[in-house]
């Protein structure tokens, strides 16, 4: 049997000097923002998110599972920039041996946005189940996705809806729109002022958005963009979206337009500038527009993925039996309906 080895890491500057976990949560290893040890730490410096980084090691691989809480309760290591949660793995018995040892770390354990296309959900449902914890699964939100299947951008626009056809072609040519694939600090403040004078609600952590676009800026990632009034070029941005792009996929991490050039519709536009970006240039094959079932996403997207939340319990536990009994209540009371 592999000798195992199992650390919990609260410093996670402890991590970089680790050569092989740290190049496993690096680009080009780690394909994905939400991977990535950077990612983590912008989370727990700009959002006051303290981190938990539970590592198994085997001398076959690896099973990391980024964790914060406290007093017995665990949960992802992620907040609402997030899109999907999921565990970094290189060896399935790393990941089973790691839900044993947490059993010595916490009653309860709950991850939030976990994906199943790729069995995430899955293996950490029968890791833990087979560890001894009572595991509940249930859909938590929703991801779409648009699978690009080598169409060149022409084919895809003529496969949207009429009425979004209709809007960027009345519309284009009341825009000037512009695209940044390097970290300007003069558009972002753009995009900060637009997001301040936009419909969204207040933003969580600004600082957490601008360190995460210098960084993608530096790496060639980013995909920045802002639209301007044709008819006014020296007046300010009316929209701005941050996107990124790696390992074949763009990111859509936020899009924000002005309430009063609404009648633009700016937000259409930029939006049909970025795919034709990144479909015709950077050649993508998977554009992900995050969480969150908002009906305009429809009309940019073809595909729907679950989001899954896992609720892990250490059975018997005191501390676990006032949720346990609110979820058999809930679930009686479900069940008495549906007669």
């Amino acid at each position: 049997m592999d000798e195992l080895q199992i650390d919990y890491h609260s410093d996670l500057n402890e991590v970089q000097s680790d050569e092989a976990l740290g190049s496993l949560l690096s680009a080009p290893l780690a394909q994905a923002p939400f991977d990535r040890l950077s990612w983590w730490q912008g989370l727990a410096i700009h959002c006051g998110i303290s981190p938990l980084l539970a590592v198994a090691r085997t001398e076959s691989g690896l099973a990391v599972l980024p964790l914060t809480g406290g007093r017995g309760h665990l949960s992802s290591l992620a907040n609402w920039y997030t899109f999907r949660f999921r565990p970094v793995v290189t060896d399935g018995m790393a990941l089973s041996a790691l839900a044993r040892d947490l059993r010595n770390r916490a009653h309860r354990i709950t991850l939030r946005g976990v994906p199943d296309e790729d069995g995430s959900a899955t293996r950490l449902q029968t890791a833990f189940h087979d560890a001894g914890w009572r595991v509940h699964r249930s859909v938590c939100d929703t991801n779409h996705i648009l699978p690009v299947c080598g169409r060149s951008y022409e084919a895809y626009l003529a496969s949207r809806p009429g009425t979004l056809r209709s809007t960027i072609r009345r519309k284009s040519g009341k825009l000037i729109t512009r695209v940044f694939d390097y970290f300007d600090p003069h558009a972002w403040d753009q995009y900060e002022a637009i997001y301040a004078r936009s419909w969204k609600p207040e933003e969580g952590s600004l600082p957490f958005l601008r360190a995460f676009a210098q960084a993608e800026g530096l790496a060639g990632r980013l995909r920045l963009a802002l639209a301007f009034p044709a008819h006014e070029p020296d007046a300010p941005a009316v929209a701005a979206q941050f996107w990124t792009v790696e390992g074949g996929t763009a990111f859509i991490h936020k899009l924000a337009h002005r309430e009063d050039a609404r009648a633009l519709s700016p937000g259409s536009v930029l939006t049909a500038r970025l795919m034709q970006h990144v479909i015709g240039q950077d050649r993508v094959t998977l554009v992900d527009f995050g969480t969150g079932d908002d009906p305009y996403k429809r009309d940019w997207m073809e595909q729907q993925q679950d989001r899954w939340l896992l609720e892990m319990f250490v059975p018997h536990h005191p501390r676990n039996w006032r949720p346990l009994l609110g979820r058999r209540l809930r679930s009686l009371a479900a069940s008495a309906k549906r007669r």
